[in-house]
């Protein structure tokens, strides 16, 4: 059973709150290490994450036998004291600042410590000791100070990384780019049951759905247990949300979705999102103000980089309602019309609104999970869309759309996950009007791995670019986005591989889309003659293996 944020604050480990979450220690006291017996300790990896000017959020956890039965990743039941080291150089010969943490059962030997007092716009290397065991070296970076000019952003977005669906290839060649960060749009496990993806690769533990702790845990545990994943998180400063798979498929505010039927039951649903949110926060780098309240979560939050670009990473599970018309694909749904729906949910709707008055950055970036441009899935006169996504929510997209034209917000960038395709669209103030005018721009990345080996176009693809003239590019094909902005312009490279469910697969841009300052709407720049086109490639970008520039 999870615990409740007061449970977890209330319960004393070393007489400090902040102990038991992970959280650096108060106190100097020493507790005892238990003996590795050769495994290692972090077999899970290390993580940072949320960057501010002065800091960043460390994470890892304890867990010499990641798959165990019963989710506790081969720990016992005592708090265990973490070290953790902050440097300017790989070798740690340029300490900064050192510290401890405790890692306690309660949330499964993991550990958050904030690092605070560092310097803007640097990076720093990390990493961490229990006992006699030293965690692999992660490397992270410091956002721009507020309002400090700043030249240039890199940055991916994946999403959608079903572990038994294939190989993490694209997380291979992620770590090999010139990024600051990464942002994940969701869907970063599956809950349901295994399917087979991998070839020759054994599921290595329970095939059944996830709906409790145990389960949840273990679920992490397999796919951070995988190599290229922990690269890519060593490698950058990730932020994080959730989408529906998380937790359960399709699921909205407290309404359960469509997994299993006993947890269709609302108090039943309830204690498993409390279980999901928990074990998310126990394998993730958020910080305090993200600890879980039992079923409550709260992920949207916002991100400033000097004075190029905010991020505003937003939450379309929690609030909002129940999806329209039984949330299907389908036509002729009048009750996604009404003007009292929300996939945001007031506070969080009045919130977002409030940071496009507040912010002085060039470019608006959101962080959304499910599309928000208009998806005809019908060439023909009906118009056929999904409720899951803004087209269930119409009110809710108008009024973010409409509040960023009229506030003057002059380049507002959405970037989403969840569908397993690559999509380039205009985003228009009110689609009931042909002749609204476009105010924003859409990039949804494809997955890294689920729905399998993918392809370039289909049938989908096809009907999909007929039937939506706002839409400008579709593709199928695994892989994740990699974004290259300055003052004037934003670079979107379409990054694909041609296949994931064996390894070894090579990655090449499949196109490249731009947005201008203050001109909404997605421009081609490029693509190659062929999809299958991928001779050495020109875009290829030193990684950052060499250390930090």
């Amino acid at each position: 059973m999870p615990l409740s944020r007061r449970q977890l604050l209330r319960v004393g480990v070393a007489g400090s709150a902040a102990v038991l979450v992970g959280m650096s220690a108060v106190s100097s006291a020493r507790l005892p290490s238990p003996r590795w017996r050769g495994d290692d300790p972090f077999g899970l990896g290390v993580a940072s994450g949320d960057p501010t000017p002065d800091g960043v959020v460390l994470w890892t956890r304890l867990a010499p036998d990641p798959l165990a039965p019963g989710g506790r990743g081969g720990m016992g039941w005592d708090p265990v004291t973490v070290e953790y080291e902050v440097a300017r150089d790989e070798s740690f010969r340029q300490v900064v600042t050192r510290g401890t943490a405790v890692a306690t059962r309660e949330l499964a030997h993991s550990v958050h410590p904030e690092i605070r007092g560092l310097e803007p716009a640097r990076w720093y290397f990390y990493r961490f000791r229990a006992g006699s065991a030293i965690s692999p070296v992660g490397r992270t970076r410091t956002a721009p100070a507020p309002g400090q000019p700043t030249t240039r952003m890199r940055f991916a977005f994946a999403s959608c990384q079903s572990w038994s669906s294939g190989f993490y290839t694209a997380y291979e060649h992620m770590s090999d780019e010139d990024l600051d960060l990464v942002v994940h749009l969701g869907d970063y496990i599956y809950e349901r049951g295994w399917r087979r993806g991998r070839e020759g690769v054994s599921m290595g533990v329970d095939r059944g759905e996830a709906v409790d702790l145990p389960g949840y845990r273990l679920r992490y545990a397999q796919y951070k247990a995988d190599q290229p994943l922990r690269d890519a998180h060593a490698a950058f400063p990730w932020i994080v949300t959730m989408d529906d798979h998380e937790v359960d498929n399709n699921w909205a505010a407290d309404s359960p979705g469509l997994g299993i039927d006993i947890y269709r039951i609302p108090m039943l649903f309830r204690r498993r999102r409390a279980s999901a949110f928990q074990a998310m926060y126990e394998h993730q780098p958020l910080r305090i103000g993200q600890l879980p309240s039992g079923p409550d979560m709260r992920l949207h939050r916002r991100y400033r980089f000097g004075d190029l670009a905010e991020i505003t990473m937003l939450d379309t599970r929690q609030y909002r309602d129940p999806q329209a018309c039984g949330g299907d694909v389908t036509a002729h749904c009048a009750e996604r019309l009404d003007t009292d729906r929300t996939i945001l949910g007031a506070q969080q709707r009045d919130w977002l609104l409030d940071g496009f008055t507040d912010s002085p950055a060039r470019w608006q970036i959101l962080g959304n999970q499910v599309a928000m441009s208009q998806t005809d899935n019908d060439p023909g006169p009906d118009l056929v869309v999904s409720s899951d996504s803004w087209d269930g929510y119409v009110a809710d997209r108008n009024t973010v759309l409409g509040a960023a034209a009229d506030r003057g917000v002059p380049n507002l960038v959405v970037i989403t996950g969840d569908r397993h395709q690559n999509t380039a669209a205009d985003l228009r103030r009110d689609y009931a009007d042909p002749e609204s005018p476009v105010v924003a721009s859409e990039f949804a990345g494809t997955s890294i791995t689920s729905a399998g080996d993918g392809t370039d176009m289909n049938d989908t693809g096809r009907r999909l670019l007929a039937a939506n003239p706002d839409m400008k590019f579709f593709n199928a094909q695994r892989g994740y986005v990699r974004v290259d902005l300055d003052h004037q312009l934003w670079r979107n490279d379409f990054r694909v591989v041609p296949y994931i469910r064996r390894p070894g697969a090579p990655i090449h841009t499949r196109a490249g889309f731009v947005v201008q300052d203050q001109v909404p709407g997605v421009t081609e720049a490029w693509r190659p003659a062929t999809a299958t086109d991928t001779a050495a490639s020109s875009d290829t970008i030193p990684g950052p293996r060499a250390g930090p520039r």
